[in-house]
């Protein structure tokens, strides 16, 4: 999903992500070189004809936001990692993450096991 963004409008959309809606201006303001501000309503359109934005007037003008939920985001583009580098296991996925243990501190290692045992519930419940 957003994987396949060029590298600006990816990084438009890391930006409203972060902030919520934004007008051009304040896109332009976060931008980490400087882009004018019709190539950045250029981009937006383009995400927007994407699916990837929508856009609302308001008092300061055109305000843009994400239109999929960070979360959504998310989840495709881990699904797309663990097609891509894993051959679709979650679990190779999974013992790559574990074979990070020592960058994981003791609360992260708590919250995957958390994790792990609530997953175990949902599946013996459905």
């Amino acid at each position: 999903m957003l994987a396949a963004l060029p590298p600006r409008e990816r990084q438009i959309v890391d930006i409203l992500y972060q902030r919520g809606a934004a007008t051009v201006a304040e896109i332009g303001e976060a931008l980490d070189n400087e882009v004018t501000g019709s190539a950045i309503r250029a981009m937006l359109k383009r995400l927007e004809d994407k699916g990837f934005v929508e856009r609302e007037t308001s008092d300061r003008g055109f305000v843009y936001a994400p239109r999929v939920s960070e979360k959504a985001a998310r989840k495709s583009a881990l699904s797309q990692i663990v097609t891509t580098f894993f051959s679709g296991s979650a679990v190779g996925a999974a013992t790559a993450l574990l074979g990070m243990q020592d960058k994981l501190d003791d609360a992260e290692l708590d919250e995957l096991e958390q994790l792990i045992a609530k997953a175990r519930e949902g599946r013996h419940s459905a």
